[in-house]
Order: C-alpha cells, then sequence, then structure tokens
C-alpha cells in the first residue's frame, strides 16, 4: 500500500497542475477558496427528486459551503444537471448509504468531527432561524418535504430550529428551506470574529480536486509528475 502524500508533496503537486491551467481559473479558484468554509455543512436526508438534490448543492456552493453530506435511505443520490450547473464538481460530496443505520452512521461521524447536529423542522416549538447562532461547527439537517426528517434524525440532532413562517403553507421547498438557512448563518459568521475560513492544508486538497476536475488527461499529467519526483 502506497504512503499518503505530504503536504509539501501535495503543493507541490497542485503548483505543477495549475500550471494546466488558465489563468481566469486560477484567479477564480483564489477568489473562492478564501470564501469557502468547513465551519458549517448541510446534511440531507433521503431526498428522492434529483432536481431538489441538485438545487440543494447549487445553493451549497453560492454560499460557500464546501461539504455536503448526503444520506440515502431509500433513496439514490442523482444529480440533475441542468440545475445544479456543475456546482457537484466544486463541492466535496459525502454519502451514507451502507448499513442499517445510515442516518446514525452520519451523525456519529459528524458528532466526532466535532459538530453540533441542528435539525431544521417547522415544529413551532423549536428556536426560530433568528434567535440562532452557530457558535461552535454546525452540521444543518434537513428532510424531504413531504415526510420531514426521520425520527432517529430528530431524536439524535443536538437542537432543532425553525424558519418563521407567516402564511397558510406550513413548509418551504427543501432548497428556498436550504437557502434561507444558509444565508442568514452566512451572514451572522462574516460579520463575527469567528474563524471560519478553511486552513492551508484544507485549501490544498479541495484546490487539488478542483483543477483534476478542470485540466483534461490529468491522470497522466499526475503520473508523469509522481514518475519524475518519485512519489
Amino acid at each position: 500500500m502506497s504512503e499518503q502524500p505530504s503536504e509539501a508533496e501535495k503543493k507541490e503537486l497542485l503548483h505543477y497542475l495549475t500550471g494546466f491551467v488558465s489563468e481566469n481559473k486560477k484567479q477564480l479558484f483564489d477568489k473562492v477558496i478564501q470564501n469557502r468554509t468547513r465551519y458549517l455543512t448541510v446534511v440531507i436526508e433521503d431526498l428522492f427528486q434529483p432536481h431538489n438534490i441538485s438545487a440543494v448543492l447549487r445553493t451549497c456552493d453560492c454560499f460557500g459551503i464546501q461539504d455536503v453530506h448526503i444520506i440515502e435511505n431509500r433513496n439514490r443520490f442523482e444529480v440533475n444537471p441542468d440545475i445544479a450547473l456543475g456546482s457537484s464538481k466544486w463541492l466535496t460530496i459525502h454519502r451514507y448509504n451502507s448499513g442499517k443505520d445510515t442516518v446514525l452512521n452520519a451523525i456519529n461521524q459528524l458528532k466526532n468531527s466535532g459538530y453540533r447536529i441542528v435539525a431544521a423542522t417547522p415544529d413551532i416549538n423549536n428556536r426560530t432561524l433568528t434567535e440562532f447562532f452557530p457558535d461552535s461547527k454546525t452540521a444543518l439537517l434537513f428532510g424531504t418535504e413531504l415526510q420531514g426528517l426521520s425520527q432517529p434524525a430528530l431524536t439524535n440532532a443536538d437542537e432543532l430550529i425553525r424558519i418563521p413562517m407567516f402564511g397558510f403553507t406550513e413548509s418551504f421547498n427543501i432548497s428556498v428551506s436550504v437557502a434561507i438557512i444558509l444565508h442568514a448563518l452566512t451572514e451572522k459568521l462574516r460579520a463575527s470574529a469567528i474563524s471560519w475560513q478553511l486552513g492551508d492544508d484544507e485549501i490544498t486538497d479541495i484546490k487539488l480536486d478542483w483543477v483534476k476536475n478542470v485540466v483534461k488527461r490529468v491522470d497522466l499529467f499526475e503520473q508523469r509528475f509522481r514518475s519524475r519526483k518519485n512519489f
């Protein structure tokens, strides 16, 4: 089994592969990465319509959320390219689809990574989005419009929040809910003194993924680089 490359090796590889990227794209990568965050992450449970999943991915990318966690119970994750508009290739997507307790598996992994699990539900008794502040790393958990979140998801969440609503309809579309909550919380974060930005090592890893997504025949270039450097 080959050893994992060191941070110095990854940075050297990134520098090499970036040479095959246009100047405009490099500048865009540098601009976007400064506003990326893993302080907030989004978890979606068992969405069954590709256009809803795709709209959520697009929303996450627009608000600078890097990681999206997708729990697949009955429904398999699929992207509608006409709605996602390529957003999925800029995100780090984590899928949970093995074992009996996919919800608990996802929640436990996030908690072990230091995240507070905050479930979005329309229950009138929950704290409102206006009242909530993410004073620690926060994983925002969303369910389907028809069924909402499963009972295991609700039971194992650390907190429940709701979006204030004043009409006859009891819930927003899932992508609208994600957009409203991310807008509110990212605005609060950016106005705070919290260190929500990515670390240097995370920036290297993510930019490497981005570069590999845009360079044609990148495997050939990477193999050539590694053979020259003996790693």
